[in-house]
This record gives C-alpha cells, structure tokens and sequence, in this order.
C-alpha cells in the first residue's frame, strides 16, 4: 500500500509518497509560493533532486504538479495514480468534533469549515489542501490526521481552563495541544528502544523547533501537553511568546494602540526568541550571537530553557514519577548546549546527562545521552511525522 501524505500550508505544500509495507520513503518535496509570484517544486527521488520553477495559481495545481512529478518517466516513482492507495492530510486542530483520525467525506470538511476558527493561522489552509486533493484525485480514499489527536486522552482537569463552564461547553474553549503525531511517534520509539512495555512508562517529550511543546504520557498515553487552545501557549518560541498573563495582553493593546487581531498578530509573529533577542528566531543565530557576547541573545535561550525545565518539573509531578525524556525537533535534536540547559541541576530527581554522549554528531540515530547510572533515560530521537500519518492513514483503511 502506498500513501501520499500532504501537509499543506497557507502558500505551501510538503509531500511524501510512502510504501507503507517497508516505510519507505518513494519521494518526497515541497511546493513553494502557491499563489505569489516565483512558485517552485523541489521534487527528490531516488537520490536525485528535480526542481521546477513556475506560476502556482492555487493549490489544486499544485496538487496536480506533484502528481506529474509522481508519474513523470524521470522523475516518477510510480507508473500512474493507481498505485496510490489512499492520502492522508495532516491537520493542527480537530476541537472537540473528531477525536482520532477520520475519513473525508462531505460531511466531515462540512465540520472542519466550522471548526476552522479554532486554528485560524493552520486549518484553512489544510482544508484548501484536501479540497485540491479531492478535486485531482476524486476516486481515492483520504483521511484527516489531526496533531490533536494524541492529546484526546487528557483527562478534563488537565484540558479545562477555569472560565465559565458553560462557556467551554458553549464555545468549546480547551487545550488542545499540538505536535501530537511527532509525540506519539517518540513517545511510542522510546519504549521500542528501552525494550519496555509503553504501558508501564512515564515519558515526557519534548518537541522543541521553531514551534515548541512538552507533554507528559502515562501509559502511552496523554495526560498532559504545554499548548493550549491554540499553538501560541506553552514555552516561549521562535516567534511565539508562549504563557502570558492575558491582562498584559490588554495593557500592551492600549499602550501600543492594537486591537485584538493585531494583537494574536504580535504575539505569534514578533514575540517569543526574535522579540527578546532582537536578533532573530533561528536558535542557530541566537548562539552564535550569544557566543559574541550578546546579552539579549543568551537572555531569550535562557528564558527558553527555563521555561522547558519548568514544565519538565511540573510533568514529573503530574506523572508521579519519571522513566524517560525524549528530546526531538529541529532544537531538540540538534543543539546539545539546549539540552544541557534544560537539564542543568536535576540530578537530585535521577537526570544526567553524560556530557560527551550528549555532544554526539547527529546522524538520524536514536541516541542516548543520559549519564551511566542516571535513574532517567534521556532519549534523542528523530520525529517522523509523515510515517505516523501514513500509518494512521492506512490503519483506518
């Protein structure tokens, strides 16, 4: 069986083609500037890399461009479309109306147009994906994979926040979470490689990029995540502030003469690591900054390693106990300096890092880092949330 798995963006589109037997990947790309003038395709296969530069007007042509790729004599990896079994949609937020991966069907983009509202910066752009999809390939199966899913088995004093309740059931605002598949998957590649049953596991996972989240799961299961009602809670991020007193939200719109979008506008794009450092959201040049001595530069990693050690606090807590940390993400995996950060002085809970296992090259292994000894296994693990798509894809098929 073969999956397309798409990831669509407001003006973008990554793709895999996986077999789903071997978990291989056949191709894979990405679809830039739909819609704006200088598009592309960047298409790899078989180690090769083709690249096509020309006008997309919408995502139904871009759709239709990867396809071409797809099937193309040099290009290609499959002989037609009939060898693609099904695809599987990756989108942020399912609110309360689906609970695990779900068939598309009219009915059900009839509900995600309703539920747009609840992730306005990721799910109409994931709903222009299917409908492309649903335009070029009309006769194949297609499922929506929602990185909500996984946080589902929060238990209600974990997602509720303390409004009014009828208000929550009225406007069904909740954490959410977010990142779920990439927790899942580590969550799921930690007790592969401890050789322990997930069952009997306390693991927190740290999703740590440009976008950031933590959750705490029990049994293989969620029980907590740093994310809320949307991705802009939690630690701070590239852009993203994270946790924030919503009455300094107010103070800042009068101060600063901004209405309520322009704010929600502010606080995802120029907060969090760019707006502390004045420098930049790239963790990679927040270092190098803050090697050439510049304070906002170390202040914002600082703040950031803080804030995840917090929640790791806060997690082993909520777990009753700790077994494994998995780092992973663009940060997680490859900034071991973070990694030290953010575990500096837990030794007293079972944490240690081992400094020359933690300084590994990365090289898309599952690495362990913790010190000989440590009570808790620290874990980096690559996330692959295009195989858990798929596989999600083909288990409900």
């Amino acid at each position: 069986m073969k999956i397309l798995v798409i990831n669509a963006g407001s003006s973008s589109l990554k793709y895999q083609l996986i077999n789903i037997e071997t978990e291989e990947v056949l191709a894979k790309g990405n679809v830039e500037r739909i819609g704006i003038k200088g598009g592309s395709l960047t298409h790899k296969a078989g180690g090769r890399t083709f690249v096509i530069e020309k006008e997309i007007k919408d995502h139904t042509e871009a759709i239709q461009l990867v396809l071409n790729e797809l099937i193309d004599g040099e290009a290609g990896v499959i002989k037609s479309m009939d060898e693609i079994d099904a695809v599987g949609h990756r989108v942020v937020a399912s609110g309360e109306a689906f609970k695990k991966t779900t068939l598309v069907t009219d009915e059900v983009m009839k509900t995600m147009d309703e539920i747009a509202e609840l992730a306005p910066l990721h799910n109409p752009a994931a709903i222009k994906g299917v409908n492309a999809c649903r335009a070029v390939m009309p006769d194949k199966k297609m499922a929506l994979v929602f990185d909500t899913s996984f946080h589902q088995t929060m238990p209600d004093y974990a997602y509720l926040y303390a409004i009014d309740y009828d208000d929550y059931k009225t406007y069904q605002v909740r954490k959410y979470g977010a990142h779920g598949t990439s927790h899942k998957y580590v969550s799921q590649m930690a007790a592969e490689y401890l050789k322990r049953d997930p069952a009997e596991l306390k693991i927190i996972t740290c999703h740590l990029g440009n976008g950031s989240s933590i959750s705490a799961v029990k049994g293989g299961m969620c029980i907590d995540t740093s994310m809320g009602f949307t991705p802009l809670a939690g630690v701070p991020m590239g852009t993203r502030s994270g946790d924030i007193d919503a009455a300094a939200v107010e103070f800042l719109c009068e101060k600063k003469g901004m209405d309520i979008h322009e704010a929600l506008v502010y606080l995802n794009k120029k907060c969090g690591m760019l707006g502390v450092s004045g420098v930049s959201s790239d963790y990679r040049d927040l270092t190098a900054a803050a090697k050439e001595g510049n304070y906002r530069a170390q202040l914002a990693l600082n703040m950031f390693s803080y804030a995840c050690k917090k929640y790791i606090g806060a997690y082993m807590a909520a777990l009753g106990g700790l077994d494994a940390i998995v780092f992973t993400a663009g940060v997680g995996e490859n900034t071991p300096h973070i990694r030290a950060s953010i575990l500096a002085d837990l030794q007293s809970f079972g944490i240690k890092l081992d400094e020359a296992k933690n300084n590994y090259s990365n090289d898309g292994a599952i690495h362990e880092i913790s010190a000989e000894g440590a009570k808790v296994k620290v874990l980096v693990i690559p996330t692959n949330e295009e195989l858990v798509i798929a596989r999600e894809t083909a288990a409900l098929l």
